[in-house]
């Protein structure tokens, strides 16, 4: 895979050069997994992905500090639900040792010697963390000698343990999750092999506005779904009954169109779609052309005709970006444009990304886990990257970089 553009020491060279040997390495991973009412883990693909980095640090004989945040805790306020402590099982298990978790931990005063491997408690229970404290930062940074960023779905917050400590740790780079990430996003976007083709769908075009603007200026294709879709209906003079769409954004809409056109690429408009009078299992879906919807009927997918064409112009891609489903494909009747699409996607030579916790849903889903070349941790980072904003933890790491 090509390397991001983004310069950032990684570290996988510095476990290569022998560089770890004996250090003490702090890794901010994102371990911030779904757990059920009692605590139990019900989803551990983060802690999986955390593994490479860790086992890479260990393999290289330093000690290891892991540290993360979970849920939306108090700073200051300890809660049992809060606590890290599933998670430390979690990579006990995988690991096949023991995992120590440790409270209070911010001003030091634990024993680590090379080989130990140890959690630190949820640093958003750090007072300061989400402000990006300096006096939090450098206390945490002088505990490491080695500050790895492996954290990518939080890269686009600056927080203690996301830029304060990469700023003030003697040496701070990405770890391989990080690396791998902006390297497949930086393939995607920096230097794509063409024709690109973007699907960004959602409910609103406001929350998505941004990525379709920056979009509109690299893409060859910009498939648009959802509520997102309906708007750029409207904004094309097609009726759209009582669909959930932004009228007062069709002029944002058209512009968008506009700015493709002239350079020669193009947002393909739905020629049919599936249509229901009520959103529920039970509701009958009809299809029909684009042009006739009925005033009671609501959009919920796009139809076999305009499915069987977006697969078509997927079939021939150089490079797919994924951010959403089509329709709402939680309901079966409703699901077949994104089902369609994501077989498509599946079966294209091209170099597929995809992100986003419903498009992330909807793979797994129809089971095309294996199909997509890349599928991005990132949630709100990942959709950052798109509009082409400055991460802050990439920014950093960057910087740190030329030291």
């Amino acid at each position: 895979m090509l390397e991001s553009p983004i310069k950032v020491k990684r570290l996988s060279e510095l476990a290569e050069s022998g560089f770890l040997k004996g250090k003490r390495v702090l890794i901010r991973s994102d371990l911030n997994v779904p757990q059920d009412d009692v605590g139990n883990i019900t989803e551990e693909t983060r802690i999986r992905a955390s593994i490479p980095a860790i086992q890479m640090c260990l393999d290289a004989g330093a000690a290891v500090m892991v540290t993360s945040h979970l849920g939306r805790p108090i700073e200051g306020e300890f809660k049992p639900e809060d606590s890290l402590a599933p998670v430390a099982d979690r990579i006990a298990t995988l690991l096949h040792r023991k995992v120590p978790l440790l409270s209070d931990w911010v001003e030091g005063g634990f024993e680590l010697h090379p080989g130990d491997l140890v959690l630190l408690e949820n640093c958003r229970l750090n007072v300061g963390e989400k402000k990006n404290s300096e006096a939090l930062s450098r206390k945490i940074a002088a505990l490491c000698d080695v500050y790895v960023n492996d954290a990518f779905g939080t890269a686009h917050r600056a927080e203690a343990t996301t830029y304060g400590v990469a700023k003030f740790a003697p040496v701070a780079c990405a770890g391989p999750l990080m690396a791998a990430e902006l390297d497949a996003l930086s393939r995607a976007l920096e230097n794509p092999k063409r024709p690109l083709i973007a699907i960004v769908a959602g409910s609103k075009v406001s929350s998505k506005l941004t990525i379709l603007k920056a979009l509109a200026d690299k893409v060859d294709e910009l498939i648009v779904g959802g509520g997102i879709a309906n708007t750029f209906m409207l904004a094309k003079g097609l009726p759209i009954g009582k669909s959930l769409a932004e009228p007062d954004l069709v002029a944002e809409a058209r512009e968008i169109m506009e700015i493709m056109e002239k350079r020669g690429a193009h947002v393909p408009i739905p020629e049919d779609v599936v249509v229901a009078n009520e959103l529920s299992p039970l509701a009958r879906a009809n299809r029909v052309p684009a042009d006739q919807v009925a005033v009671d009927d609501m959009i919920l997918d796009i139809g076999p005709k305009t499915a069987a064409r977006l697969s078509l112009m997927l079939a021939h891609a150089g490079t797919i970006v994924w951010n959403g489903p089509l329709g709402v494909f939680e309901i079966d009747q409703f699901g077949g444009g994104t089902k369609m699409l994501a077989a498509a996607i599946a079966h294209s030579p091209a170099f597929s990304i995809a992100g986003g916790g419903d498009t992330l849903a909807a793979i797994a889903k129809y089971g095309i886990q294996d199909q997509v070349d890349y599928i991005s941790t990132g949630g709100g980072a990942f959709l950052e990257f798109l509009e082409g904003k400055t991460l802050p933890a990439l920014a950093v790491l960057e910087e740190r970089a030329k030291d």
